[in-house]
């Protein structure tokens, strides 16, 4: 049901005082439903994106390049960081789950209201994550690449005597990380902040309903 419709149903319910606990019942029928269908599609987005990163991982396999600049530790380091990060993805996921359970059997309405807060702030933190890490890896990245790197290291050490080539260069590479990290951003505003909205008009209508 759309907004149109909940505004129209509550416009009924106003007019016809004799049904209004009828009509309540129905408005938080109707707000539970769309707020646990939000939270299911989060679940279902978080378990999709996953599979889009490890496909791109799996096309762009860095292993190579890790034994071409010869540091063993590298190999270590990464191996560790990617396990630890698909185990922090798999515990979001999990908990989208556990909030998509705990919205879809409540009969509470101050209880959905909470769930509606933990889910909304639990994305939050699922976004500045991603955000994070997607802004360390790319540090990383060129970190290995202007230290280990012999051909990006020679490259260096003869623009360290032109000071202007090397500003730009700094530039560069600050602009793409720039680039990069508002095309994530932008990502996840567009695909996570839609239903964090619709998430969030439903928690004011029902705090309505509370009052």
């Amino acid at each position: 049901m759309s907004m149109k419709e909940l505004d129209l149903l509550k416009k009924d319910w106003k007019k016809n005082n004799t049904f209004e606990q009828v009509s309540e019942v129905d408005i938080y029928k109707m707000l539970h439903s769309k707020s646990s269908s939000i939270v299911k599609w989060i679940f279902i987005i978080s378990i999709l994106e996953i599979l889009l990163w490890t496909s791109i991982s799996v096309f762009f396999n860095t292993d190579d390049y890790l034994k071409k600049i010869k540091h063993e530790e590298l190999n270590l380091f990464f191996e560790i960081l990617t396990y630890f990060n698909y185990a922090v993805i798999l515990v979001f996921i999990y908990l989208f789950y556990k909030n998509y359970v705990s919205i879809s059997t409540t009969v509470s309405t101050k209880q959905l209201m909470k769930d509606i807060l933990k889910t909304r702030k639990t994305v939050q933190c699922y976004v500045w994550y991603n955000l994070g890490m997607v802004a360390f890896s790319m540090m990383m990245g060129f970190f290995m690449a202007f230290t280990y790197n012999p051909e990006v290291v020679t490259l260096i050490d003869k623009m360290n005597n032109n000071t202007k080539i090397m500003v730009l260069t700094i530039g560069i590479f600050i602009l793409l990380i720039a680039t990069f990290m508002g095309l994530f951003w932008l990502f996840y505003r567009l695909v996570y902040g839609i239903l964090l909205r619709r998430l969030y008009a439903n928690y004011k209508e029902l705090k309505k309903i509370d009052l």
